[in-house]
């Protein structure tokens, strides 16, 4: 069995980024990997995500249930996994995963009461790791960055880019709501917790990924 790290975050943390210096890191300390994202938009298993996001089960997060949108994403993951990198991971190989299962566990984990969470984590955990039978994570990074700053950030990047918000991105009281519970999992989970922002303003790109290659030099 290889090693298997994720880095994860709500939108605007800087994961995209993080995921391309990761590797570059690890290679100066003589660690080869493999990098993988999710959803893997590029694959047909990625269908239902991507019907999901455009929303047309729905124009609210909350109009298909956690453990329905928990599935779209699995069998996503799950595919990549049989035909991407899991021949690879099982040799014995590195793989950086920018989001996995932790991206179910923080937003659809959100959809429901607090006093649910617990269960939910449980049964995603076991669902994924378990029934399925794809990898679990030798480390998770949770990159936190607050609400106020990450949507600064996502504005820009749309405005620049001419993009449009998904119906995650663009209802900031339901990336509150994922950013509590994306801190409550990362402690039930045992994530490690990097702070992307210091007085209201984001932190440099290359004392994150400083904190994040500190992380993962543990696992070797």
């Amino acid at each position: 069995m290889g090693k298997l790290i994720v880095i994860e975050g709500l939108d605007g943390s800087g994961k995209s980024t993080q995921l391309e210096l990761l590797p570059s890191g690890l290679k100066k300390i003589g660690i080869d990997s493999k990098t993988v994202s999710f959803p893997a938009y590029e694959s047909d298993s990625s269908a239902l995500v991507k019907m999901y996001l455009s929303g047309q089960f729905g124009k609210k997060p909350d109009d298909v249930n956690a453990y329905a949108a928990s599935c779209f994403y699995a069998v996503d993951r799950y595919a990549s996994y049989k035909t991407a990198w899991g021949e690879y991971y099982n040799a014995g190989g590195t793989v950086v995963a920018g989001r996995y299962t932790t991206s179910n566990a923080v937003h659809q984990a959100s959809k429901l009461p607090e006093n649910m969470w617990d269960d939910f984590l449980s049964w995603l955990y076991d669902f994924e790791y378990n029934k399925i039978g794809i990898p679990k994570p030798d480390l998770v990074i949770f990159l936190d960055m607050p609400t106020d700053v990450s949507q600064k950030l996502m504005s820009k990047r749309y405005e620049d880019n001419g993009g449009k918000k998904d119906i995650h991105e663009s209802d900031v009281d339901y990336l509150n709501h994922c950013r509590k519970a994306a801190l409550y999992t990362a402690k039930f989970s045992g994530w490690k917790i990097i702070s992307c922002a210091e007085n209201g303003q984001p932190r440099s790109i290359e004392a994150i990924a400083e904190d994040i290659l500190s992380a993962a030099k543990e696992l070797f």
